[in-house]
This record gives structure tokens, C-alpha cells and sequence, in this order.
């Protein structure tokens, strides 16, 4: 099998995950009352803080336990199909047993932790291949942009049938993604290993990740601002439904997917540098943007441009991974950036709902978008003491 077919497989591996995790967000606020939540925004943020904080917890156990065994795979589909059974019990058990919402909860956290092993490692698997890190991140990043922009549309409408509908069908994807992932070669390096200890110090040998893990933490941050407090801004402000607010994220979502795999070959070409600092800065700048709009066109506007401005950005942060670890830390480096990212989305869910409950949508937009320009600035040093990357540097 060729790198080109493989690389197609696991973007698809990744998008099915991402389908199936978006398909929640557009109704969250419907979904948690029907599981016995009592509240719309705290339990909405919690709900959505239970899967990250796993993803935090559980995305650098699987990354080391797959470089320190020289295997990916059999993580990837145990970690689908264990998430597909999970979402399944979270849309059945709390109507079938009267579970109380801190079970709800409990479940979540599991389905995360199963969830984190599919993704992360599949980004990993784009790792090991050959044809250059930015094409192979920016094959990541559309992926990722896909399965966010048809999920959010696509789930708003399923919550409009039935609010549990959207578990169902996240659980049938992730059926989909332990199958498929079944066809694709394990090319983790299987030499010079010596055990999980090890694998870790190596990282720790490499501090220079802490930038793009930094990039990470910002982009994901305002991910999160979105998943949560974007939404119930749609929601309220604008008075629309879980079907609109749906086409509302996907704005952002469809320019973010189409443009990520040429930008991603752009920066295998130019470098890093730009696409992560501009980009970084306009996309905090058009956040702000977004939550002062006066009407929804207008907001729905600013949405298009920061996916486009998110497209330039991402697969070059992603790819700075792939530059800067070693062929044998490679799956440790990744966790690490899906680690930082989860905390920022973490962060983004918990800030951005505290500070919107506190001062209103208005004050939560601003606080996200300007700690993306402020982090950006206090990351650019490190940056800049990196050698930009080549085409050719980044092939070998």
C-alpha cells in the first residue's frame, strides 16, 4: 500500500473521529437535560470538560505505551471500538437505570480516554510517514476540519429528530473507524526501544517542542471558547435553533477543512514561522471580532474568516512537531501537542463559560481572543530561535 493510500485511510480515521465528537456540540445545552442534568451552561461545560480532561490524562499514556511497544494499531482499534460501546451506554443507560449526572459524567471521562487513542495515534501514523510533514499534518488538518464542519450542521439536524440521536450515531462511527483502521500498515520504529521511561526522558532532551506546544494550547483554547460558549451565544443572542447553530460552527469549520492541506504544503515550503505568528494574531483579533458582531450576517462573516485564518495556522503547528522529534519519540511528541491541546480546549470550556456566565458573551469573546494574541507575542521568541524549516529537511 502506497503512503499517498495510507494517507487517505488515516485522514479518514480521523475525520470519522472528529464526525462523531462534533455531532454533540451544536444541541449540548438540549443533550444534558435529557441525560438529568438541571442546569443549561454549567452542566453543558462539564459535560464537555469531562472528555477533554480524559483526553488530557489518557493522550500521553497511549502515545508512550505505542513508542515504547513499536506499535500503533492495536491501540487505534481498541480505543474506537471501546468509545463506540461507551457512546451507545451514554445515550441508553441514564434513561434505562435513572443515572444520575455525575454517572453521565463518569461515562464521559471513559469515552474520552478511548476516544484521545484513536485520534492521537492515528496523527501519529501520519507521522511516520514519508512525503513531508506539512503534507501529512495538512492531510491531518483537513481531516479535522472535515468531520468539524459536517458535524456540526449534520448534528444540529439530528438533534432536531431526537436528542439522544447524535450518541447513537457517534457510536456507529466509531464501529466504522476500528474497522478501517484494520488496513493500515504499522510503521511505528521498532528499533532502539527500551521502554517507556526512556521514551519520555528522550522527549524531555527536546524543550524546543514546548513552542509548538504552546501554539497548540492557544489554537485549542479558543476551539473549546467555541464548542461551548459559541454555541450558547448562537443559541441566545441570535435566538437560533440547534439546526442553524449547526451551519453557524460549520461557517467557521468548512474554510478551516478545504484550505488546511494546501497551506499545509505551503509551510512545508516557507516555513513555520509565518503561518503560525500571523495567523496566530488575526485569528485572536477575528475571535473578538466575532462575539461584537450586531447581527448574525455579520458574525457569520467573521466565522468564514477565522476558519480561514485557522487553516493557515494549524498544519504548521502540527508539522513543527514532526520537525522537531526524533522517528522513535514520535508518538510521546504528538501526545504531548493533543496533552497541551486538550488542557486549552479545557481551558477554553471552563474560562470561557465562567467568564460568560459572570459578564456576558460579549467580555468572554474578548478575554479568548486576546489571550490568543497575548500568548502568540510571548511564544514568538522561542519560535524565532528555530531554524526554519525546508521541504527537503523536513522529507529526510
Amino acid at each position: 500500500m502506497t503512503d499517498r493510500t495510507e494517507r487517505g485511510i488515516l485522514a479518514g480515521v480521523i475525520f470519522a473521529v472528529l464526525l462523531a465528537q462534533v455531532l454533540l456540540y451544536p444541541g449540548v445545552d438540549r443533550l444534558v437535560r435529557t441525560l438529568g442534568a438541571t442546569t443549561d451552561l454549567n452542566a453543558s461545560m462539564w459535560f464537555l470538560a469531562a472528555e477533554f480532561g480524559a483526553f488530557v490524562a489518557f493522550a500521553g499514556v497511549w502515545g508512550a505505551l505505542s513508542d515504547a511497544t513499536g506499535r500503533r494499531k492495536p491501540f487505534i482499534i481498541g480505543g474506537a471500538a471501546t468509545s463506540a460501546v461507551l457512546y451507545a451506554l451514554l445515550a441508553w443507560l441514564p434513561s434505562a437505570v435513572s443515572l444520575p449526572f455525575v454517572g453521565v459524567l463518569a461515562l464521559r471521562i471513559l469515552q474520552g480516554g478511548a476516544t484521545i487513542a484513536a485520534f492521537s495515534l492515528s496523527m501519529t501514523m501520519l507521522m511516520d510517514l514519508g512525503g513531508g510533514h506539512g503534507k501529512n499534518m495538512g492531510a491531518a488538518g483537513i481531516a479535522i476540519g472535515s468531520g468539524t464542519a459536517l458535524g456540526a450542521p449534520l448534528g444540529g439536524q439530528l438533534y432536531e429528530i431526537q436528542t439522544v440521536l447524535p450518541l447513537y450515531v457517534a457510536s456507529i462511527l466509531s464501529l466504522v473507524v476500528a474497522v478501517i483502521a484494520l488496513l493500515v500498515t504499522d510503521r511505528a520504529p521498532s528499533d532502539d526501544r527500551s521502554g517507556l521511561a526512556a521514551t519520555v526522558a528522550g522527549l524531555k532532551r527536546r524543550p524546543t517542542l514546548g513552542v509548538p506546544y504552546a501554539f497548540g494550547f492557544i489554537d485549542r483554547l479558543t476551539a473549546g471558547f467555541f464548542a461551548l460558549v459559541g454555541t450558547l451565544y448562537f443559541r441566545e443572542t441570535f435566538e437560533l435553533g440547534p439546526g442553524e447553530t449547526g451551519i453557524m460552527l460549520a461557517l467557521f469549520f468548512a474554510p478551516f477543512a478545504l484550505l488546511q492541506y494546501p497551506f499545509g504544503v505551503l509551510s512545508d515550503r516557507i516555513g513555520r514561522t509565518v503561518p503560525i505568528v500571523a495567523g496566530s494574531v488575526l485569528y485572536g483579533l477575528t475571535v473578538i471580532g466575532v462575539g461584537q458582531a450586531p447581527s448574525v450576517t455579520i458574525a457569520g462573516a467573521g466565522m468564514v474568516l477565522t476558519g480561514v485564518i485557522g487553516a493557515l495556522m494549524a498544519p504548521a503547528t502540527m508539522a513543527l512537531v514532526s520537525d522537531l522529534a526524533s522517528e522513535t519519540e514520535r508518538g510521546t511528541a504528538m501526545a504531548g501537542f493533543n496533552i497541551f491541546g486538550s488542557v486549552g480546549f479545557l481551558a477554553g470550556i471552563l474560562v470561557g463559560g465562567t467568564v460568560a456566565g459572570a459578564f456576558g458573551y460579549p467580555v468572554a469573546f474578548l478575554v479568548a481572543g486576546g489571550t490568543e494574541v497575548v500568548l502568540a507575542v510571548l511564544a514568538l521568541p522561542g519560535l524565532l530561535r528555530l531554524e526554519k524549516p525546508t521541504e527537503d529537511a523536513v522529507s529526510s
